[in-house]
């Protein structure tokens, strides 16, 4: 049997101390009396064994039953037919709908689900989770994976209640139970069928619970009784006793109405037998009490409160006392009549009992003003707590405004609690005090503080209470209570306080609304910094909706003036460095200005010390902006402009022309300039500072775009120079299109003709109606007239109809009409109507501008034209190559469908049998068409398969003009993938692929090609390059050229890895080395090469081997020859220094040691403790330096020695510490005998022949054996039982 030790209190303080209580006149007998016995210190744990009859054995810790714990989790299977699988394409297993609904169900419910197929095609389900998450699952898969039946069952209307259940939980708990939908028609419909839909099997068990419930219900009966409501307390007795007793007695449910509502009827309900008896006992009782006498007596209606008691208790008191019915008239009733009703003889004490519970209550108030209670309350209702303890029956009541308090409990304790009420309002009346000060309330909240911190702080210092009427009041007045001598002091100090706010300076800080954010800084960090250097300055930003310039600084005068000066030195040193300029980048070079990863972006930014914003992806815009110093910015954009000049055929020009003329060239908003940009293909034209002087204007972008805009700038200014005017007129948007004509061919025309310049507005102008001419005042006047006319023509709407014939139809209207919307954007908004599906009718409807119409009316007949030319051609090409084709998300398909105009139609993808079961049938064969899924299904009659003829999965179908689709298959064919070999040696395979893939991915990306490297246990040489023929030479001389790097490396690595052995006295390894590796870190960087020592169990301690370039090894090796020399050449000495000083020169962590080594360039080596010799000190370095350094150690043991000596003549008139033989002292000075420990009796290992107080031996292995050690074999008996091993 194991125990556990119990040290006791008591026994551990004598442990402790060593000593066992010794009593006055004992012997040493009466003292191992004294010591405890081995059960009593440590007693042990109760036997498992069942304890002997008769006995009982005690309930603990030990002895306690552990309830095992259940997992929450539980799994069910559920198997669903293949007849009532809603599901049942065995193609789609595991996808599709089935799986989508599956996942649904896991979402819904947080149940798991694994689905399996049977051999029957049954679909099994296994379900795991919690219980109600369980059920739930298999009421979802039942309705949503299984095909449901209906049926119904017709019980009696007044049963459905009970199929319902409270709240409804018996049904759901029903619809839980069967995985079925019930349905229990309305209380208002007359109809008692109740519908269930579901699986059958769980119809018919939903049937069987129905049917259940209502045979159940057609065993009760239910009986109405009407009695009047004066006798029910007689029926249901003193707290309901009497109609628990006739419950428990006839079985039946009998419910009586409370008092609160005015129903005579008791309804009973039970089995037939049960409330034939229950009704037959409450009529006997009616009948015994239907002749009770009553009398009625006046009571106040304020007491009528005390007759009832809490709850009614009182009158139950007192019907249970004298079965006398007390009726008490309602609250809103002005009577003040009290009825009691029951036996004669029983009256007299009821009344006498109504008296006494109406007068053992009453009421009274004390005088207190209303500004007191608060105080009379206490924190926390304190003050109240103390009285309301000692007479918990007495209410205190106290209404705000009035001063008085009202008091209302048993008369008894009245008297006292009045007197305790108004002894505390004396007291405070006689201690307290209040003052009223004015103070104008735009200064309240400054008084207030920020989070209450002024007011709190003098309400703590003058222990005070101070009321600040809120902002919605408008009060001048704050009132202050508490001790007379703290109101004032408080009052004083907050009317300082208002008078030095008086006396504040408010001043306006103008500062650009753009620089608000950067002063505040993140999270309010840099405005804390600016606050905490000015405390006493309020600094108030304006609400960023306001976009206003204004900060408002308040405070003492000083302050404000210093905050000023402060604020606008930031505000400058932003100004300097918030410079910006924008920097045009062609947007396909975003990607190569930020790099990968960001580097490039980073690199510019912290070497130019400029912040640089790119625009969003998604953007149109091309501009960079920079912000930072003048210089820094001008740096970063030289080194942008520098990568875009690398990546692209770019030409930078430069134009001269005057500046005076500049802001006329850029236009209003720029809208001149960047009409030149757009009509030059996109180059960038950048024009510097205004105010600058300077003339030249910065043209780049494509030469010969360029060159263009050269042109017309030139013209524009010399237009200017001469004579420059400007008209302007307003068209509608819609029009403007149609006024430029397809490719600019109308708004060139005007040009040509008059030679003034027209600007249409952007998307980003306000107005966007307005047309802008320039030019010369002759050539506006022009092009603004036949502009007019133009417009006005347009504004003429007319109607026209033209015959479409109806199978071209869908052409026009399909993709939401997107064909309609692109010829509306053209023409003018000219709106095409077209007849409803199913009308049998070729009239096309057109509705616009005159010349819009004419124009749109042409174009149509242009694409009906171009659909009765179309053809159809097939282009057939392996399927294995169709997504590579398609490219990623069709975009190559949707570029020849967009360039060649033609429709592609690619076959659905047909899997061979391995790949998800036997290839599907292409009667109904999705289409995928220019790149986008096609949901059409294409019907075709099976017909024998010639085995000459190309697969269907491999024909691609194309349509459009003859000579489009032509040039579309040679596109697509220009697409197919081919594949090259490269031979590459099997060893550098890995170096290619490079670590997890990313050197192969590496190249694939920037090639646009697959590379397939073999599996090395092939060992094969070859390398597969897949991909467009104009991408594999590059992919092929970028593989080599990398084949040639790696070649180069692997000769590299085979001249850095020449080893050179040098053999050293291991003794000189620790120098060589040096001091944490200093001297051989020194070595291995200069010579870049390893060096590396022999271990310590290496048979070859001599050996030192150098790794590295030849001849980098052999200056590594004559290093370390250096070094070893020089140590060749050291002498070592000992010397004798007293071991007493040797601390005291190595000093504090060896700083003294290591001083005297650096600074006589020796080795010092002091005695290991317990060393022969512990004076003997070693010195080793060159001859002349250990002379040196021997005499300074001497001089400094001399040194030493003489504190020593001193030290100790000190000790000797020291008083000694103590001696571990003496004997000790108590607390009182007693002397004390030696500690013996912690000592029981009857130990497990004290044996007859001990003494008792003998300890047992800690060392010995016999008494202590250790884990897995072996034990010698002994006769003794030990003290923790028979020995097992």
């Amino acid at each position: 049997m194991s125990s556990v030790a119990v040290l006791t209190q008591e026994s551990f303080n004598e442990h402790r101390s060593g000593l066992v209580a010794e009593q006055a006149g004992g012997s040493s007998s009466a003292g191992d009396e004294e010591a405890p016995a081995y059960k009593d210190a440590f007693p042990p744990l109760p036997e498992k064994a069942a304890s002997p009859e008769g006995t009982q054995e005690p309930v603990n810790a030990w002895t306690s039953k552990i309830r095992p714990l259940k997992s929450s989790v539980i799994t069910q299977v559920f198997h669903v037919p293949l007849e009532e699988r809603k599901y049942k394409d065995i193609n789609q297993f595991g996808e599709g709908d089935q799986a989508k609904v599956c996942v649904d169900i896991m979402h819904k419910t947080g149940a798991h689900l694994e689905l399996s197929m049977a051999k029957d095609q049954g679909l099994s389900i296994m379900v795991s989770g919690k219980l109600d998450a369980v059920m739930k699952a298999r009421k979802e898969i039942v309705s949503r994976l299984q095909t449901q039946a209906s049926a119904t069952v017709a019980i009696p209307k007044e049963h459905h209640r009970f199929v319902i259940g409270k709240n409804g939980e018996k049904l759901q708990e029903l619809e839980l139970k069967t995985a079925t939908k019930i349905q229990i028609p309305r209380p208002d419909d007359p109809s008692n069928h109740i519908k269930i839909s579901g699986t059958k099997e769980g119809l018919e068990k939903a049937k069987h619970e129905i049917l259940l419930i209502s045979a159940e219900q057609d065993k009760r009966a239910v009986e109405r009784v009407n009695i009047d409501k004066v006798f029910h307390p007689f029926i249901t007795g003193a707290y309901n006793k009497q109609v628990a007793d006739m419950m428990q007695e006839t079985g039946a449910r009998i419910n009586v109405p409370p008092p609160s509502v005015n129903k005579t009827e008791i309804v009973i309900t039970g089995e037939k037998e049960q409330v034939a008896l229950a009704v037959a006992m409450i009529k006997k009782i009616y009948e015994g009490k239907k002749n009770a006498t009553t009398i009625a007596v006046e009571v106040k209606k304020s007491q009528h409160k005390y007759v009832i008691g809490p709850k009614g208790n009182t009158l139950q008191e007192i019907l249970e006392k004298t079965g006398v019915s007390v009726e008490i008239p309602p609250p809103d009733s002005n009577s003040e009549t009290v009825i009691l009703r029951g036996e004669p003889d029983r009256l007299g004490q009821a009344l006498t009992e109504v008296y006494a519970k109406a007068n053992s209550y009453t009421v009274s108030s004390v005088v207190a003003p209303s500004w007191l209670h608060r105080f009379i309350i206490g924190k926390k209702g304190q003050n109240l707590a103390k009285i309301t303890q000692q007479m918990p029956k007495v209410h205190i009541e106290f209404t705000e405004g009035e001063d008085k308090i009202t008091l209302e409990g048993p008369t008894k304790d009245m008297q006292m609690v009045q007197s305790q009420m108004e002894a505390i309002v004396t007291d405070l009346v006689s201690r307290m005090d209040y003052l009223e000060i004015s103070v104008d309330p735009r200064f309240h909240r400054h008084l207030i503080g920020k989070g209450g911190a002024n007011i709190n702080r003098i309400k703590d210092l003058h222990k005070v209470s101070v009321r600040i009427p809120p902002d919605n009041e408008k009060s001048h007045l704050i009132r202050i209570e508490g001790d007379p001598q703290g109101v004032q002091e408080a009052s004083k100090e907050l009317l300082e306080l208002a008078s030095r706010m008086e006396n504040e300076r408010t001043k306006d800080l103008i500062i650009e609304q753009r620089f608000h954010r950067a002063i505040i800084g993140q999270k309010g960090e840099k405005i804390k910094d600016v606050r905490d250097k000015f405390p006493e300055v309020i600094i108030n930003f304006p609400d960023p909706a306001a976009k206003s310039d204004i900060v408002q600084l308040r405070g003492p005068r000083n302050e404000v003036e210093k905050c000023c000066k402060f604020m606008a030195k930031m505000v400058a040193d932003m100004v300097e460095n918030g410079f910006f300029l924008s920097v045009p980048i062609f947007k396909q070079f975003h990607k190569n200005i930020i790099g990968k990863g960001g580097a490039n972006i980073k690199k510019i930014r912290e070497e130019t010390n400029t912040r640089i914003d790119l625009p969003a992806e998604n953007s149109n815009s091309e501009m960079i902006v920079i912000t930072g110093k003048k210089e820094n910015c001008e740096a970063a954009r030289i080194r942008i402009l520098s990568i875009q000049k690398e990546l692209a055929n770019i030409t930078e020009m430069e134009v001269s022309i005057p500046s005076k003329l500049h802001n006329s060239l850029i236009g209003s908003k720029g809208r001149f300039v960047r009409s030149i940009m757009e009509e030059c293909g996109g180059v960038h034209i950048h024009f510097p500072t205004e105010g600058s002087g300077i003339d030249t204007v910065t043209i780049r972008g494509p030469a010969e775009e360029v060159e263009k805009a050269k042109k017309q700038l030139l013209s524009l200014a010399q237009d200017k120079q001469t004579k420059s005017h400007t008209a302007e007129l307003k068209a509608k948007p819609e029009y403007h299109k149609f006024l430029i004509g397809k490719g600019g061919g109308n708004i060139r025309k005007v040009r040509d003709s008059t030679g003034a310049r027209i600007i249409f507005p952007t998307p980003e102008d306000e107005d966007q109606e307005l047309i802008t001419v320039v030019g010369t005042e002759e050539a506006v006047r022009e092009a603004q007239r036949e502009l007019e006319e133009l417009i006005k023509s347009l504004d003429n709407v007319v109607e026209d109809v033209m015959n479409v014939d109806p199978k071209h139809h869908r052409y026009f209207v399909a993709r939401r009409g997107q064909v309609l919307r692109d010829i509306a954007d053209e023409y003018g908004g000219v709106m095409v109507s077209f007849p409803r599906s199913g009308a049998n009718s070729d009239k096309v409807t057109l509705k616009g501008a005159k010349d819009c119409v004419e124009a749109a009316k042409k174009r149509m007949l242009e694409i009906i034209e171009d659909l009765d030319a179309q053809v159809t051609m097939e282009c057939v090409i392996p399927q294995k190559f169709h997504r590579s084709i398609m490219g990623p998300k069709g975009s190559r398909i949707q570029g020849i469908t967009r360039d060649h105009n033609v429709q592609i139609k690619f076959p659905e993808r047909v899997d061979g049998p391995g790949k998800g079961g036997p290839a599907a049938p292409p009667a109904e064969a999705a289409v995928q068409e220019n790149g986008e899924a096609n949901g059409e299904m294409v019907e075709e009659s099976a017909a024998p398969v010639d085995p000459a003829a190309p697969k269907k999965c491999d024909v691609i179908v194309l349509s459009g003009r003859k000579e489009r689709c032509e040039a579309a298959v040679e596109a697509l064919k220009a697409l197919v993938p081919v594949t090259t070999e490269v031979e590459v040696p099997f060893e550098l395979h890995r170096y290619i692929i490079g670590q997890k893939g990313s050197g192969i991915r590496k190249m694939m990306d920037e090639f646009e090609v697959n590379i397939q490297v073999p599996a090395p246990e092939l060992q094969s040489d070859v390398i597969s390059i897949t991909g467009l023929a104009n991408h594999l030479d590059r992919a092929k001389e970028g593989l080599l050229e990398r084949v040639k790097e790696l070649t180069a490396e692997q000769e590299d690595r085979s001249l850095r890895s020449f080893k050179l052995t040098i053999t050293v006295d291991p003794k000189y390894h620790p120098k060589i080395i040096g001091r944490k590796g200093a001297i051989i870190t020194n070595i291995r960087t200069e010579h870049d090469v390893n060096i590396q020592f022999p271990d310590k169990n290496d048979d070859n301690q001599d050996q030192i081997t150098i790794t590295g370039y030849e001849h980098k090894t052999t200056a590594a090796r004559d290093a370390i020859q250096a070094i070893v020399d020089e140590l060749e050449e050291m002498i070592s000495e000992d010397i004798t220094l007293d071991a007493r000083v040797h601390a005291r020169i190595i000093g504090a962590r060896g700083k003294g040691i290591r001083k005297i080594m650096d600074e006589f360039k020796v080795d010092l080596r002091f005695p290991q403790p317990g060393a022969a010799d512990p004076n003997q000190v070693f010195v080793t370095g060159r001859p002349e330096l250990v002379d040196e350094a021997i005499d300074h150690l001497l001089n400094l043991e001399e040194e030493y020695m003489a504190d020593v000596n001193e030290n100790e003549s000190k000790m000797t008139y020291m008083k000694p510490t103590g001696d571990r033989g003496a004997s000790s002292m108590d607390e009182g000075g007693r002397e004390r005998g030696s500690s013996k420990g912690f000592v029981v009796r009857e130990a497990p290992w004290q044996t007859g022949s001990e003494k008792v107080r003998e300890a047992p031996d800690m060392s010995s292995s016999e008494d202590f054996p250790s884990f897995g050690a072996p034990v010698a074999a002994t006769n003794k008996a030990s003290p923790w039982g028979p020995k097992r091993f």
